[in-house]
């Protein structure tokens, strides 16, 4: 079975369209998406309904339950994204339409559990908010012990908008390092990060997802080039995001 793994679209619209075009020409068997299709860009609905229709299924993100509930410990910009974001929802003028989005965001997954791989948005111990950095495999060996303690055998996630996989060594492999495949079948545990599709944050801008092949026991990492100057001119164009949100997509941070 090969899974397309994508995550944090963040409302990007034109990345999003052109992951999941990319995916359709990749022979994979499903999609599924590890949160946050909210927050930050200026097209979440449009990104719902493509992950609602497209998607096996999807995880509760931070910017999802923001967006949702309320945005706790967000920083002004986030926070300011999420309100404007709940307000398209609430415009939506086809009733069917907008109760279909709210039921789906309402039903979003917390975790779930994939074959081998436990499939969370920040971390086994903390789903939704907690992030698992790359220089935590160095600084941070009694969070890291915790956090593999709590997978049986495999886990994602994404959240921080970094690829790569982590071991149980403790250890950190981007996907520059291991030439965008990392096959695992002699490791007792791993967990994946595919990256962002719609923010990456690791001085990339390009769009990140990975593709898991658990016949195979690999993960290839993908980077795609998309429109950003479309989407930084809409961003620009919405007085209720800031343009900051849209200037740090060029510089991949």
């Amino acid at each position: 079975m090969r899974t397309a793994l994508i995550s944090d679209i963040h409302g990007n619209l034109e990345a999003l369209t052109r992951a999941l075009e990319d995916i359709a020409d990749r022979s994979v068997d499903r999609i599924v998406c590890l949160g946050d299709t909210l927050g930050y860009g200026p097209n979440p609905a449009e990104c719902v309904d493509m992950i609602a229709e497209l998607c096996q299924w999807c995880l509760l993100g931070n910017h999802d339950y923001g967006a949702l509930y309320e945005p706790t410990n967000f920083n002004a910009a986030a926070e300011q994204a999420a309100y404007w974001t709940r307000a398209q929802f609430d415009a939506e003028q086809n009733k069917e339409v907008a109760a279909k989005r709210w039921e789906f965001l309402g039903g979003l997954r917390v975790r779930t559990q994939m074959g081998d791989f436990l499939a969370v948005h920040g971390t086994p111990r903390r789903p939704i908010n907690e992030y698992l950095f790359p220089d935590d495999a160095i600084n941070s060996p009694v969070k890291m012990k915790q956090i593999f303690d709590r997978i049986p055998k495999h886990s994602m996630s994404g959240h921080t908008h970094v690829p790569g996989i982590f071991t149980s060594e403790p250890d950190f492999y981007p996907p520059e390092d291991i030439d965008d495949t990392f096959n695992y079948e002699n490791e007792e545990h791993i967990i994946i990060n595919p990256g962002s599709i719609g923010q990456p944050r690791d001085l990339d801008p390009r769009s990140s997802y990975a593709i898991l092949d658990d016949e195979e026991k690999k993960v290839d990492f993908i980077r795609l080039d998309y429109d950003i100057e479309t989407v930084r001119d809409k961003i620009y164009a919405i007085p209720e995001l800031s343009n900051w949100l849209g200037d740090r997509l060029r510089e991949g941070r």
